[in-house]
Formats: C-alpha cells, sequence, structure tokens
C-alpha cells in the first residue's frame, strides 16, 4: 500500500494523523492510548509557567451546534490551558516519549510575552526528548485576557518577536500555531515566518457563543448564570480552516513553509483535502472527542486505499498539489459554462429544487411536464448557480454538466458564450490591465 509515513520539519511519524493540542492529549494515560489506537503523533496540551496553577471552571466546560439527526456539527470549549502541574507534565512527557521513540511528541507551550519566561521553559522541555514545540498563539478564552493565546497571535510583532526568542533559545523544530480571529491570517504567518519558525499550524478555536439559555438568559455553557465566549471547532470550521491553510499555501511570502493544518477533520476525505492544499500534517481533537481514538483506523485505511487508487506513492505525492488551482475570484474563466441534469431515475419528485429555485434563484426548473408532476431543467434560464444540486436530498440525482465549446443556446439557436468571450484579451481581465499599465 502506499507509504504515509511522515517527516514534518524533522519530525517523523508512522502517519500524519496527529492529536491537536486539547484534553485529548492532557495527559500520559490518554497519550497511550491514542498511540496504542494508531495515532502518528500527539501536540501535548499547552503547558504554562511555573508557579500559580491555572484553575479550570469545574462546571459545563464545552457547548454544541447539532444537525437534525443530533450529529456534532460545532464544538465550543471554554477550558483554559492545563492545570496540571508542570513538573508531572514534563515527567509524562519524558516517559511517553521514552516508550514511544517512532512517534511523533510535540509540546504546547504558552507564557507571558516575556523573554525570560520563554527562556526558562524551553530547556525543560528540551530535557524531555521530545521532538518540537508547538506556540499557542490561538487560544480566544481566557488566557487572551491575560496577555496570551490570541492576545499575541493577533499582533504580528509580537508573533516574530516571540518566535525569535524561541529559535535562539532552543535546538527544537518550532511549530506556531495560528489564531483565525485575524482579518488576514497571512500577516502573522508572514511574521512567523520572519522570525524563523520552522512550520505553522492552523486554525485554533474561533471565538463564538454557540447558544443562549432562554430560561436564564445566560450564555452556553453557563457557570452560575453566567457565560462566556469560548473557542469554536469541529466540522463547522473545516471550510474557514481550509481557506486559510489555502492562503498561507499560495502567498508568494510564505510559499514553501511547511503547514499543520487543523479544524474539522473528520475522516480520510478531510484530512486529504488539507493536504492537497499545503497540510504537511492534519491535527485532530473535536473527532476523536466524539467517537474516540479507533477512529484514526479508519482514516489510516482510507488514506492508503484512496493514494492506491489515485496512484500516489507517498505523502509528497499529495502535498501540495490543489494549491495552484487556487485562485482569485477575477481570474476564473468566464466563458466556461456548466447547466444542471436531473436523473429521472433517480429523482423521488420531492419538488425542493423547483421550490429553491423557483423561489430564490433563477426559475429554472419546470414542476409540470404535460400536466404531469416532473421536474425538468429549463436550459435557457439555467446559470448553473448549482443551487439545485446542493439542496436535493438525493446524492448524484442532480449534476452539473459542462458545455462543450460552441454547443447551441437552445433559446437562441447560437453558440453558448459569456459576456466576455475572448477573457484572456479583454481589456476588462486584470491580467490585460496589469501588462498595459
Amino acid at each position: 500500500m502506499a507509504d504515509i509515513r511522515s517527516n514534518f520539519v524533522g519530525i517523523k511519524s508512522p502517519n500524519p494523523f496527529w492529536l491537536a493540542s486539547a484534553p485529548p492529549t492532557d495527559k500520559a494515560y490518554n497519550v497511550e492510548r491514542a498511540f496504542k489506537a494508531g495515532w502518528g503523533g500527539v501536540v501535548w496540551k499547552t503547558l504554562g509557567e511555573e508557579g500559580p496553577p491555572v484553575v479550570n471552571v469545574n462546571g459545563p466546560r464545552y457547548g454544541a451546534i447539532w444537525g437534525a439527526d443530533r450529529r456534532l456539527l460545532g464544538f465550543n470549549n471554554i477550558e483554559l490551558i492545563t492545570d496540571r502541574d508542570l513538573w508531572v507534565n514534563l515527567r509524562e512527557i519524558k516517559e511517553v516519549k521514552r516508550k514511544w521513540p517512532d512517534r511523533a511528541v510535540v509540546v504546547s507551550l504558552m507564557v507571558p510575552c516575556e523573554e525570560e519566561a520563554w527562556k526558562a521553559i524551553l530547556p525543560l522541555v528540551e530535557d524531555t526528548g521530545a521532538d518540537g514545540i508547538e506556540l499557542n498563539f490561538g487560544c480566544p478564552h481566557g488566557m487572551s485576557e491575560r496577555g496570551m493565546g490570541s492576545a499575541v497571535g493577533q499582533v504580528p510583532e509580537y508573533v516574530e518577536m516571540v518566535v525569535r526568542w524561541c529559535k535562539q533559545n532552543t535546538r527544537m523544530p518550532v511549530i506556531t500555531k495560528l489564531t483565525p480571529n485575524v482579518t488576514d491570517v497571512r500577516k502573522p504567518a508572514r511574521a512567523a515566518h520572519a522570525g524563523g519558525t520552522d512550520a505553522v499550524s492552523l486554525i485554533n478555536t474561533i471565538n463564538s457563543i454557540t447558544a443562549v439559555d432562554l430560561d436564564n438568559f445566560a450564555p452556553e455553557p453557563s457557570i452560575d448564570g453566567k457565560g462566556t465566549h469560548g473557542g469554536y471547532c469541529g466540522p463547522a470550521v473545516k471550510p474557514i480552516a481550509m481557506n486559510m491553510v489555502a492562503e498561507i499555501a499560495r502567498d508568494p511570502e510564505t510559499a514553501g513553509l511547511p503547514i499543520s493544518g487543523i479544524g474539522g477533520i473528520t475522516t480520510w476525505r478531510d484530512a486529504a483535502e488539507f493536504m492537497a492544499l499545503g497540510s504537511g500534517t492534519v491535527q485532530v481533537c473535536t473527532a476523536a472527542m466524539t467517537y474516540g481514538f479507533k477512529i484514526v483506523e479508519e482514516m489510516v485505511e482510507g488514506l492508503k486505499t484512496w493514494m492506491d487508487d489515485k496512484g500516489h506513492a507517498t505523502l509528497d505525492d499529495v502535498v501540495g498539489r490543489a494549491v495552484p488551482n487556487v485562485t482569485d475570484w477575477q481570474y476564473l474563466n468566464l466563458n466556461y459554462i456548466a447547466k444542471a441534469r436531473i436523473n429521472q431515475d433517480l429523482c423521488i419528485k420531492c419538488g425542493r429544487c423547483h421550490i429553491a429555485c423557483e423561489d430564490t434563484s433563477h426559475q429554472a426548473i419546470t414542476s409540470l411536464v404535460n400536466g404531469a408532476r416532473r421536474f425538468e431543467v429549463i436550459e435557457e434560464e439555467c446559470v448553473g448557480c448549482n443551487l439545485c444540486v446542493n439542496v436535493c436530498p438525493v446524492e448524484g440525482c442532480i449534476t452539473m454538466e459542462p458545455l462543450a465549446a460552441g454547443s447551441l443556446d437552445k433559446r437562441t439557436g447560437e453558440p453558448v458564450q459569456s459576456v466576455y468571450a475572448n477573457w484572456t484579451t479583454h481589456p476588462n481581465n486584470p491580467a490585460v490591465r496589469v501588462a498595459a499599465e
């Protein structure tokens, strides 16, 4: 089968599936269970500086958004970094790495934005034999109010400064974890790159309130009648995460910077999509908390089978393959035309496509043909928007079929073409404008 061994900035693991820094990686017991299940690596839950312990709430820490079938779509948490003693964590990290030398053990860190604080904790982690560190510049709740987490990650100058401190004071690879709670994720990524980071990981969680209790009018999860914003993750954030990964992968200033992708990864397909957009490894949290550690078995076998079917021998054949096809809207081919097609053998005649198109789109699907209930596309009205495909409950019933060049418009009898028939030379094409200037 395909070889899915990973070598990410010198950190080796038997597969690219890592557990993200979160509750599942808070102690040796969990981590060893994860390794026995087949995970290639972990990022140990974030350690803080030596001193007064972090105190977490002793009530609900998680909120959620569910689909109609009670499937978990989005997950919110207000938990802080580890509340376990620093030295207990360090001992366990050392022991786990000794027992599992072939697995990646990366340690997440968050200390005050002072050089001495970083210089103090780095050698302690280095002594454990850990494979690398991940700088937590993403946590959006609790710690950010103390000047750490996303409070650092939102200021590119701070990101560059702390990364530089770490690179000057440790031999371990440095991975910089970025916050999504910014306008342009490329800016902190560029700053981390300028500071010398070996890689970036993203996304951390998104600021959120998932629900409000309408009896006591407090955000959930509610702690003694009060609530706060938390970090949002899970399948719902995957599209946001993939866009941010792609933005960094295709930015000329950070192109080639290794990326560890995070955000809603639940299946091997999710992982493959992140990899295609430039991720060398992927990190998982919510899916493991929802379904348990054994989900990695499906991820590993699914990825191998897909790679075999497609003829991809190693991860290098996949990582970044989609990046050249990610572009700005202005460069899309306006001559490309596709129309919806309804497979009458699969149609269950529910009418959702007709209602969606009739009420909110282009009135391009009829509901009656010769007096009988039948849904067909009115080709001359169809703009190929894809709405009908997305609302149809039967997979594969409605498809988008590209029209070949020169296809005749049923309404006019003329060859189908867009307003800009020669977009590559049209003066409104930004590339043409730039060349003219």
